[in-house]
């Protein structure tokens, strides 16, 4: 049978069924590469139909990639991918072809380039705007080490990506650098939502003509090797790109060579122009102009569905539909709250960055345009703008996923914190997310968020208690932190808008023989653990959901510790200074010697997974809650 699927395989892809690495792709004649994209972009569709993940983005790289890999001697030569959601075809063609079925499942491969996975992945990818600060170092690096023979590095960025502060900080390092870096600027206009921001509007507009690359490109060559020719080269661009544009090109005037835009998928060209510039010395930029999603219709015509549709059918582009009958989605239950209080109070404002429909914002941009901002890929911009709106008396509530947040850290502390001011961050994508694993999980916001004074910071174990945290934030005169989960909601939530006693749980089940601390959705698994342990071991365990870590209940705390009996912690996020931290700190603090069992996310970082499948691998699901309840209470 697999000699059959193997056989199956060759058929249906007979030249990229022989490519096992770049090495083999670069002994091909350049006449059979356009037939390589088409395998390419085939096997993608056929493979993320059924097994789902980054879809367009990846299809719309697919030239870029092959040219890349035939110009450029990798793995010796360093190609840096930014975020990652267009590095499938790279992964194909690097020796994971045959592994591709697995991708983003638990022991499979990763959903981003992970250097842990392959040589070819240079440097982790997973946030955005990192790729010109990493290579740079690697340029720098190649240079010092004076690698023989010389070393190529490229950065491989986006146009949504390159709006990021750390992208501009790259750059302007870049250069007053004498690093040989080149950056590649896959422009599709796009991020997961339609790109925002002067920056984008300027790329859209960028415009060079082929005479005059025809012009440049001979006078290059001619200057390249002459006595000065680096600054000659430089000074005859800009001089040249001026006179034709009437206007100064951004990246000239940062003295970073520009070339471009050029059509992304005219592979000729591609390959042409990398081979022109690949030893020219100092910084570059070449810009291509690609469609996200190019090779399939469907994902042309809608590339913000089609970023990651999910499971499809590949021959009519029909998407697996969800069930209707399911719970809503968290985000949607934050999305339609929002929309609610904005209706009520009208310095209510909206505030994400880059992912309106991620996060639901795209509710609140569609009932209040004026009063949502979009800032494009800035999280650290985002909660500084809402520092200001809440300085002059409006509400921002900011709505980023739990570890893009982490960018952040800082104007949280410095722009909100130390002010006091009124400002709610809305962590969507809490715990452990799943599929797009390390880089994504959101398992240190209790942890990071906790050591801030002066915030409050809650999570909701149902969508009932959502919207009622979100009420409450909403009269609240301080920092308001409200994290909360992926996927759907246990249940549909009621029309409260009854808000909560700020540092305050509740007890959802008593018992003696021991005691389970929770924080989030964990409750459920909790409950359903203590009833089996009442069923199947006779032990009455006590649920109490503290529902806020900061500021914690801490006649809860009084309660369990007068209890006698042992106390197990439960989270969805590290146990290193989250609420396992926080009960021992107060039992310590107050002289009680009351055994603390800490479930949660271990000290490691967590691979990619179903939910369900890491909850079990870090030893917090209904099973590792039974089994713990038995240890704890067994008799010695």
């Amino acid at each position: 049978m697999e000699n059959d699927k193997t056989s199956d395989k060759k058929s249906a892809y007979p030249l990229l069924s022989r490519i096992d690495s770049p090495a083999t792709l670069r002994k091909l004649p350049m006449g059979e590469l356009p037939e390589v994209c088409r395998e390419l972009r085939s096997f993608l569709i056929d493979s993320l139909s059924t097994h789902p993940g980054h879809f367009a983005s990846s299809m719309g790289a697919v030239e870029l990639t092959v040219a890349l890999h035939y110009v450029f001697d990798t793995p010796y030569d360093r190609i840096v991918w930014d975020v990652g959601h267009q590095a499938y075809g790279h992964k194909i063609l690097t020796g994971r072809r045959d592994l591709f079925h697995t991708n983003r499942t638990l022991g499979g491969l990763s959903g981003f380039p992970s250097p842990k996975e392959s040589e070819y992945d240079t440097f982790t990818a997973g946030h955005a705007s990192n790729s010109i600060s990493a290579a740079l170092g690697m340029a720098v690096a190649a240079k010092l080490h004076k690698d023989e023979p010389r070393r190529h590095v490229v950065a491989v960025i986006g146009d949504a990506s390159i709006s990021g502060g750390l992208a501009f900080e790259g750059l302007n390092n870049a250069a007053n650098s004498k690093s040989d870096l080149l950056i590649i600027l896959n422009d599709n206009d796009m991020s997961i939502d339609r790109n925002v921001g002067s920056l984008n509007s300027y790329l859209a507009h960028l415009t060079t003509s082929r005479p005059y690359n025809n012009i440049r490109y001979k006078l290059s060559s001619l200057l390249h090797f002459s006595p000065g020719g680096k600054g000659r080269i430089m000074r005859f661009n800009n001089s040249l790109k001026a006179l034709i544009n009437k206007e100064q090109n951004i990246f000239e005037g940062l003295n970073i060579r520009y070339f471009g835009p050029f059509d992304g998928h005219d592979l000729p060209t591609i390959i042409k122009v990398l081979n022109d510039i690949k030893d020219f010395n100092g910084p570059r930029i070449l810009h291509l102009r690609t469609v996200k999603g190019k090779g399939y219709a469907p994902a042309e015509k809608d590339p913000s569905t089609w970023h990651a549709p999910g499971i499809f059918d590949a021959a009519t582009g029909e998407r697996q539909k969800s069930d209707p009958s399911k719970p809503p989605k968290w985000q949607d239950v934050f999305g339609n709250t929002l929309v609610e209080i904005a209706e009520q109070n009208p310095q209510v404002v909206g505030i994400t960055a880059a992912m309106p429909s991620g996060t639901s914002m795209n509710l609140m941009q569609s009932r209040f345009p004026d009063r949502t901002f979009d800032v494009g890929i800035s999280e650290g911009h985002a909660v500084t703008f809402a520092g200001g709106m809440a300085k002059d008396n409006l509400k921002p509530f900011v709505a980023i996923y739990s570890s893009f947040l982490q960018r952040a850290y800082d104007h949280i502390i410095h722009d909100v914190a130390i002010e006091g001011l009124p400002v709610v961050l809305c962590l969507d994508r809490a715990g452990l997310v799943g599929e797009d694993g390390a880089t994504h999980h959101g398992v240190f916001d209790l942890s990071y968020l906790r050591s801030i004074p002066g915030i409050t910071v809650a999570s909701p174990r149902n969508a009932d208690m959502l919207r009622r945290l979100m009420y409450t934030a909403l009269s609240f005169d301080g920092p308001f932190a409200i994290r909360y989960p992926r996927g759907n909601a246990p249940e549909k939530p009621s029309c409260t808008d009854e808000s909560l006693p700020v540092g305050k749980g509740e007890k959802l089940r008593d018992g003696n023989n021991a005691v389970i601390l929770t924080i989030g959705p964990v409750a459920a698994d909790a409950l359903k653990a203590a009833e089996r342990a009442e069923k199947e071991l006779g032990v009455s365990v006590a649920v109490y959901d503290m529902v806020f870590l900061k500021p914690a209940d801490t006649d809860i705390l009084s309660e369990t510790a007068d209890k006698g009996c042992p106390i197990i912690t439960i989270e969805d996020g590290t146990v290193n200074g989250g609420l396992g931290s926080t009960v021992l700190e107060w039992m310590a603090e107050n002289s009680h010697s009351v055994p603390v069992t800490r479930l949660g996310v271990p000290d490691r970082f967590i691979p990619q997974g179903k939910p369900d499948e890491l909850h079990r691998l870090c030893g917090f699901d209904t099973d590792s809650i039974f089994n713990t309840i038995a240890k704890v209470t067994s008799k010695k």
